[in-house]
């Protein structure tokens, strides 16, 4: 790559770290509704949905003040792009080649600048698991094991993990695991067994999670439980914890015709990533054994699939294609450690084309929570 478009790349690095800079500081001007009640509910009247951080929250502070959203998401996502920096160097390298491809990847505004944005909210927690589960070794059952346990701590988190989530955490274990060895009947059952007992965790957080006392006195406990009660305004979305999945599907439908006027949002601004899709479908291509080239297929079609399902039951849009997109990510960071035929040249820098798509992609902000930005 020529010196005049390594410095394209240098700058877009700079550029995005302001940016990134920007969209935290826009952050702390909104008030945390959602987020600041996650901190709040925990397991005192029994099995919470939705409950896990504000329970781990309640063992070291009795009151959690506004500013804790801001300080435990933060630390969250530091820790989070500390390890996917580590990752992207381990898998890919740091040279100078690499920039492009590392810009339209944590540069993306669907990844690390979009969990800015819904800073406290859950969605980063998926993503942190599956990147320890790319960065550890897969030597023996406990990689299982530990796959198995990192889902439940999400699925308890939030249950919608299991969809979110959880198939990419599925998918890397099939392909650092599974595809690396003989399989036996033990690691059958154990996959199996795994996967049975987070379908049930599943299934208890969602129907047996509910809050067992009225909404009255849910919302006078969680006043015990704030620094200041006097702000009740965020406490307004109390009623997420009595809504039957019935309730959620159909506020989805019918928000369905104006979050639809989206999709050619999505669509460009998935387009705008065109030069990273090419790399993954490269890599798919180059891979020595056609079975992982079936097997990575077939994952992807997995994964896309829990999110179609997802779609239809919540309208959070622009958070669910985010996190696609943030999986397709790391589904490519899994795919290069798999055996190739060849190696994959990296990203043109040097692409006039590619370059202005960089360009774009580092300018924008973030893709939003419900409607694109």
């Amino acid at each position: 790559m020529t010196d005049a478009y390594i410095r394209h790349w240098r700058a877009m690095l700079a550029v995005n770290a302001a940016v990134m800079l920007g969209v935290f500081v826009h952050k702390l001007t909104l008030q945390p509704y959602i987020p600041y009640i996650h901190l709040l509910v925990d397991y005192h009247h029994g099995f919470i949905k939705r409950a896990l951080i504000g329970a781990i929250v309640g063992l070291f502070t009795a009151k959690v003040p506004v500013w804790l959203v801001f300080a435990l998401a933060g630390a969250v996502w530091l820790i989070t792009f500390g390890l996917f920096v580590q990752l992207f160097r381990r898998t890919f390298g740091f040279d100078r080649a690499r920039l492009p491809l590392f810009v339209f990847t944590a540069g993306s505004p669907f990844v690390f600048k979009n969990f800015l944005f819904t800073l406290g909210h859950f969605d980063i927690y998926g993503c942190l698991g599956v990147i320890i589960m790319l960065l550890m070794p897969a030597g023996s059952l406990a990689y299982v094991l530990l796959a198995a346990l990192i889902s439940a701590v999400l699925v308890l988190i939030h249950h919608i993990h299991l969809l979110m989530y959880v198939p990419t955490i599925t998918a890397i274990v099939v392909l650092r695991y599974y595809l690396t060895r003989p399989v036996t009947r033990l690691h059958i059952a154990l996959g199996a067994g795994a996967l049975f007992g987070l379908g049930a965790l599943f299934l208890a957080a969602q129907f047996l999670g509910t809050m067992p006392l009225p909404e009255a006195d849910f919302v006078a406990y969680l006043k015990t439980r704030m620094v200041d009660p006097s702000h009740t305004e965020l406490l307004q979305f109390a009623y997420v914890w009595y809504q039957p999945l019935s309730r959620e599907v159909q506020d989805t439908w019918e928000r369905l015709p104006s979050n639809l006027l989206g999709v050619p949002v999505y669509a460009l601004l998935l387009w705008l990533h065109l030069p990273l899709w090419r790399v993954f479908k490269q890599h798919i291509d180059a891979l020595h054994e056609p079975r992982h080239r079936q097997i990575v297929i077939a994952a992807l079609i997995m994964i896309s699939l829990a999110y179609l399902v997802m779609f239809a039951m919540v309208f959070d849009y622009s958070r669910w294609i985010s996190s696609w997109v943030v999986c397709m990510v790391l589904m490519l960071l899994a795919v290069k450690t798999l055996p190739a035929t060849k190696p994959v040249a990296p990203l043109e820098g040097d692409d006039r084309k590619t370059t202005i798509l960089g360009w774009i992609i580092t300018v924008l902000p973030r893709v939003g929570i419900i409607r694109p930005f």
